[in-house]
């Protein structure tokens, strides 16, 4: 078991460049960079919003990949950058992704069907309910611990992108104390 913390997201704001970074140039949606311009800035909160809400809008680039599995959460990565990765996510009812924090990675989900709950830790013992239906994103920062839940009656679909692309996802439960860490899951090991 790990320290107990008390989770409260941050917002990095990715200023200084109004969010592009290298995929803008390669394809040819925005500005290219000078090779002397030193390293992209990772996309901003906005830009990784943007990117998961247009994903999401758009069902032919989500439909024919989804798959739904009444044994455990499906997902399955549809992009991966440089600076950010985005991942398509189906919820069947009373899935959830327990709380978790998504190591060095800021990152945006935009629901594309059906409806989720987001809970987060806002004091010891005061959890916050928040609904997200089809056509709205939620952006959050590095620093941000979530527990993703499909609490309605039909399935649910969500888009995420995160910068930069995702390395750690560190596991926590939930006590009368606050939020324990439990477990760090490791990319290409444990998902």
């Amino acid at each position: 078991m790990g320290a107990v913390i008390d989770a409260v997201g941050d917002q990095r704001t990715g200023a200084g460049n109004a969010g592009l970074g290298t995929a803008d140039a390669a394809d040819g949606t925005g500005p290219r960079l000078e090779a002397d311009a030193g390293p992209a800035e990772p996309p901003s909160l906005a830009r990784l919003g943007r990117i998961a809400g247009a994903l999401a809008a758009d069902p032919d680039r989500w439909r024919g990949p989804v798959r739904f599995d009444a044994a455990r959460r499906w997902f399955r990565r549809l992009e991966l950058a440089d600076d950010y990765e985005v991942w398509l996510l189906s919820w069947l009812p009373g899935q959830s992704t327990g709380f978790h924090g998504h190591g060095q990675a800021a990152g945006a989900f935009a629901v594309a069907r059906g409806t989720v709950s987001e809970r987060t830790v806002a004091g010891v013992g005061r959890v916050r309910h928040r609904r997200f239906a089809a056509g709205r994103t939620r952006p959050f920062g590095s620093r941000h611990v979530h527990d993703v839940v499909n609490d309605f009656a039909g399935p649910a679909v969500t888009v995420h992108a995160y910068s930069p692309p995702l390395t750690t996802m560190r596991r926590y439960e939930l006590t009368t104390s606050g939020l324990v860490h439990v477990a760090t899951d490791r990319a290409e090991r444990d998902w």
